[in-house]
C-alpha cells in the first residue's frame, strides 16, 4: 500500500501514475455529496440538534410568558449558529466529495482524496479479503472493504473513506456511490479474477466515471454495456 502528494500532474484523474503495461481500469466514481454530507459529517444530526434546541428556547419562552417579538429575538442565535453550522458541513462534504476518485483496475483499488493535501492509496487486491455493499438506499449505499492482516492502514489516512469508529482496525469505505450493488459485484468479481489468475471477461466498457475523468485507452471490465 502506498500513499502519493497529489501536486504532480494526473495523466488519469484519480491516478497518479499512467497504469502499467498488463493493467486495465475497471470503474472510477465519485461519492454522492449529499449522502456524503448525512453519513460522514452528520447534517441531518446537527440539524435535529438545533432544532431541537430551538424548540426548547421556544417553550421556555412561552412558559415564561415572553412576547412573540422577545421569543424571536431570544431565538435568533440558535437559528443562525445552526444554519452557520449545517452550511459549513455541507460544504465540506461537497469539496470531499468533489476531490474524491475511487479507481478499481484489475490489480489493485486507488482512492484518491483529501483537501489541502490530497492524498492516493493504493490497495492491491491482493490485500482485500472481503467486499460488501452496505444497505442501499435509492441505489446509493459504500462498499465496505476488508484488509488482510497484519497489514494496516492509518485511519486519519483514510476519512471519510474509513468504516466509522474502527480506529484500531481501520477498514476502507468506499462512500455513497449511486448503483452500488453493481459496482460491489464489479468489485467482488475483480477480487476473484486477482485471486484466481484469471481474467476479466471482455468487451467491457468502464463504469459511472467522475465529471472530467477518461475512459480507459484498453477494452476493461465493468458494467456491460
Amino acid at each position: 500500500m502506498e500513499n502519493h502528494d497529489d501536486f504532480a500532474f494526473e495523466p488519469i484523474p484519480g491516478l497518479p501514475e499512467k497504469l502499467p503495461t498488463g493493467e486495465s481500469m475497471l470503474w472510477q466514481g465519485s461519492p454522492v455529496w449529499t449522502s456524503l454530507a448525512i453519513a460522514a459529517f452528520h447534517v441531518r444530526k446537527v440539524a435535529i440538534y438545533f432544532a431541537l434546541i430551538l424548540a426548547w428556547q421556544v417553550g421556555t419562552g412561552v412558559q415564561s410568558g415572553a412576547g412573540a417579538g422577545a421569543i424571536l429575538t431570544s431565538s435568533a442565535w440558535v437559528v443562525g449558529v445552526g444554519s452557520a453550522a449545517i452550511a459549513i458541513l455541507a460544504l465540506l462534504a461537497w469539496l470531499y466529495a468533489r476531490g474524491t476518485i475511487y479507481t478499481l483496475t484489475t490489480r489493485r483499488l486507488v482512492i484518491r482524496s483529501g483537501l489541502a493535501l490530497p492524498l492516493t492509496l493504493n490497495l492491491p487486491l491482493a490485500l482485500v479479503e472481503t467486499a460488501a455493499a452496505t444497505p442501499a438506499r435509492g441505489g446509493i449505499g459504500s462498499i465496505l472493504l476488508t484488509v488482510a492482516r497484519p497489514n494496516r492502514i492509518a485511519y486519519l489516512a483514510l476519512w471519510p473513506n474509513a468504516r466509522p469508529w474502527r480506529i484500531n482496525n481501520p477498514q476502507p469505505l468506499l462512500r455513497c456511490l449511486r448503483d452500488v450493488d453493481a459496482v460491489a459485484s464489479l468489485v467482488s468479481k475483480a477480487l476473484e479474477a486477482d485471486a484466481t489468475g484469471a481474467r476479466m471477461p471482455a468487451p467491457y466498457r468502464a463504469a459511472t466515471r467522475p465529471q472530467g475523468a477518461v475512459a480507459p485507452s484498453t477494452p476493461a471490465a465493468g458494467m456491460a454495456a
